[in-house]
């Protein structure tokens, strides 16, 4: 695509030199990817600055450089005149407006929503796409567990995070336009927020599930964390808020100036959703939904009943999106399980294995009391310390589930650049002396699903729980691929 560089909607250029002009085949920000034709962006990272790599991209066959460094660009633009070399204020929103106008603004072709919150952004985004795609509106999905069209899993490369890059996103929803797909649904993560990721992408729907204190890591202040996230709110057309969350839900009411559906569980909240009588069943939940003065029941094959507020606000979505409470009730009891959230699976002699990579504080906490709603005789659940993540919160997650399961397995989930055995002392520094419950260590992923396996007796529930994600785990930045349920499958295979 010839990019007339000047012409280009919303890129806010300081300087440019050399031609205005350029034949532009890609738009990349790893100089390792970069082709003949490229479109050089030098993001700067937390541990890398993309200035140090022009050199590699140019070589590579990059035709224009975007940076922020005026003095640098000069000086290339000085050995390769023939190239373009572009100034900006913000390399990464740069990145985004470019990418929208090179990719053909699929963004306007497609009904984006976004979820955001701290518990609850990939089951409820999973839950707007599978209900879109119920409901007749070809959807596909951007978020942990990957990336998805309505029809299949797309294969993308390995490193997308939860919230891809700006210029991934815009591929990726290219792609998802050009299979015919109306609807995307994603989760946008804080950090994608206050790195400009999701810049000029303004949400048909954004949908807010609650916040608790995550990303310390990052954001050093649970308010740098909390108006990251009002970010998303700032940039959406119409919006989904939870009530019964205090800790956001009136930031975003005073931010929004637009329509907006509120749900909650209290039935004097005012809500114009509200969730009651919730149960469980042997095949999934039953609840009541009040909407518009009338009373519904909706039975759904789900697990968890925390998860029939998630899956409220994407009915709420569908509402927003234009569809009747009639349609979607239709359909709810066709609903897919999510990978990985509150999932169900069948063992041998009447155990329950529950995978949810539930793994914060919060979340561990509420999903060990819907895990003990179910009939069983033991409850062995599996915890881990995230080793790429804020080491101050390994102990909370100990406290979190203190006394509610006979048997404890901690362990390590992507332990990066740590030693896994001081990630997991770090979680059992959470535990009261004497314990309250056995406590088994296990210093990887898969030996820990094995020892809560090994744990387990008849009619007994494993709960596995924590980030695994994408997969892999982490280790000292390679993706070692990774499989719960893989692992599950062997060892009873070999009980037998």
């Amino acid at each position: 695509m010839k990019i007339q560089f000047k012409e280009t909607p919303n890129l806010q250029l300081l300087s440019v030199s050399g031609p205005e002009a350029q034949e532009i085949t890609s738009i990349v920000y790893n100089s390792v990817e970069t082709q003949e034709g490229s479109a050089f962006f030098c993001v700067t990272g937390e541990n890398t600055d993309g200035h140090l790599y022009i050199e590699e991209a140019i070589k590579k066959g990059a035709r224009a450089v975007i940076g922020t460094n005026e003095a640098l660009m000069e000086q290339y633009f000085d050995l390769y005149p023939q190239l373009t070399f572009l100034v900006v204020e913000n390399s990464k929103i740069a990145m985004a407006y470019m990418s929208n106008h090179f990719y053909g603004n699929p963004q306007d072709r497609l009904i984006k929503v976004g979820v955001t919150g701290t518990n609850g952004k990939t089951t409820t985004a999973t839950y707007v796409y599978n209900l879109f795609n119920l409901l007749d509106l070809p959807c596909g999905f951007l978020g942990t567990t990957g990336i998805w069209s309505s029809k299949d899993k797309l294969s993308y490369k390995k490193s997308t995070p939860t919230t891809p890059i700006s210029s991934d996103i815009h591929n990726i929803f290219s792609q998802l336009a050009a299979q015919g797909d109306q609807a995307a649904a994603m989760e946008v993560s804080s950090i994608a927020l206050d790195q400009k990721r999701v810049e000029g992408i303004v949400f048909d729907v954004a949908i807010h599930t609650n916040i608790s204190e995550e990303h310390m890591e990052y954001h050093k202040t649970f308010s740098h964390y909390l108006q990251s996230k009002l970010e998303l709110f700032r940039q959406a057309k119409t919006a989904v808020v939870n009530l019964d969350d205090a800790g956001m839900s009136k930031e975003i009411l005073e931010v929004a100036d637009y329509p907006i559906l509120t749900y909650s569980a209290k039935p004097d909240s005012g809500a114009d959703l509200i969730w009651e009588n919730c149960h469980t069943l042997d095949n999934g939940l039953a609840f009541d939904l009040r909407y518009l003065g009338q009373s519904r029941r909706v039975e759904v094959p789900l697990f968890g009943e925390y998860n029939a507020a998630n899956l409220t606000a994407a009915i709420a979505a569908a509402l927003l999106s234009g569809k009747s409470l009639d349609e979607i009730l239709l359909v709810l009891p066709d609903m897919p399980q999510v990978e990985g959230r509150f999932q169900v699976i069948s063992g041998p002699e009447g155990r329950k294995i529950i995978l949810d990579y539930a793994h914060t504080p919060v979340a561990i906490d509420l999903v060990l009391k819907e895990v003990k709603k179910l009939p069983h005789r033991r409850l062995i659940a599996m915890i881990a310390g995230i080793g790429i993540r804020d080491f101050s919160k390994m102990p909370k997650m100990a406290k979190a589930s203190e006394g509610k399961a006979d048997t404890i397995v901690v362990t390590v989930d992507h332990p990066g650049y740590n030693n896994p055995n001081d990630v997991v002392d770090a979680v059992v520094k959470g535990f009261t002396v004497p314990y309250k419950q056995e406590v088994v260590t296990a210093p990887s992923r898969k030996q820990a699903v094995i020892e809560a396996l090994k744990a387990s007796g008849p009619e007994d529930i494993i709960l596995l729980s924590s980030g695994c994600i994408n997969g892999a785990q982490i280790v000292k930045g390679e993706y070692i691929p990774h499989s719960d349920e893989e692992i599950i499958e062997e060892f009873f295979m070999h009980q037998n």
